[in-house]
C-alpha cells in the first residue's frame, strides 16, 4: 500500500560533546527506557575507551569508521510474485544502512559474554575493535546479509 503523505524525518540536534549528529543518533539507539543520560554516559565511556587503545586517531572518527564498516550495501527483501515469495537483493539506502550498522553493532555488544566484561562501554568497545580488526558479531551480521543477497542475484530481474 503506498503512502499518501510524504515522510517528514525529525532532524537531530548534535551531541554537547563532539557536535556529532551520528553520536547522537546512536546514544537514542543505545538508550533504553527512556534514559538518556545513561545511554550517553555509556556511549561517552566507550568512546574515552576507544581514545585509550587508539590515542592516534579522533575517537568519533574512529566511531564513523566503525559504522561505515558495518554498514550493509545490499540486503534481500522478500517480494511476491504469482503466489511465490522470492527474497529479492536490493541496495541499501543512507539512512537504513546506518540504521542497521547502528543496531547489529548494539546487538553484538549486548550479547557479548559478562565474564571478560563488566560494563557495556567496555562490550561495545571491544566490539568496535574488533569490527576494525575485521572480526566481531556485526561483521559476521554484515556478511551474512551480504551472502544471501549475492546468492538470491538470479531474483534481481524481480526488482521494482
Amino acid at each position: 500500500m503506498a503512502r499518501s503523505k510524504k515522510i517528514h524525518h525529525r532532524t537531530v540536534t548534535p551531541d554537547p560533546l563532539y557536535q556529532s549528529r551520528t553520536l547522537t543518533r546512536f546514544i537514542n539507539k543505545v538508550m533504553r527506557d527512556g534514559k538518556k543520560g545513561a545511554a550517553a554516559k555509556q556511549v561517552y565511556a566507550t568512546l574515552e575507551i576507544l581514545k585509550t587503545k587508539y590515542p592516534d586517531e579522533e575517537p568519533v572518527k574512529t566511531f564513523e569508521t566503525v559504522l561505515s564498516t558495518v554498514a550493509p550495501k545490499m540486503e534481500v527483501r522478500p517480494r511476491r510474485v504469482g503466489g511465490a515469495s522470492y527474497q529479492v537483493p536490493s541496495e541499501v539506502r543512507g539512512d537504513r544502512k546506518m540504521h542497521l550498522a547502528m543496531r547489529w553493532l548494539i546487538d553484538a555488544a549486548r550479547s557479548r559474554s559478562n565474564k571478560e566484561f563488566h560494563t557495556f562501554s567496555e562490550k561495545l568497545a571491544a566490539e568496535m575493535a574488533d569490527v576494525l580488526n575485521g572480526t566481531g558479531n556485526a561483521i559476521k551480521k554484515r556478511d551474512q546479509v551480504h551472502k544471501m543477497a549475492e546468492a538470491n542475484k538470479a531474483f534481481a530481474h524481480l526488482r521494482w
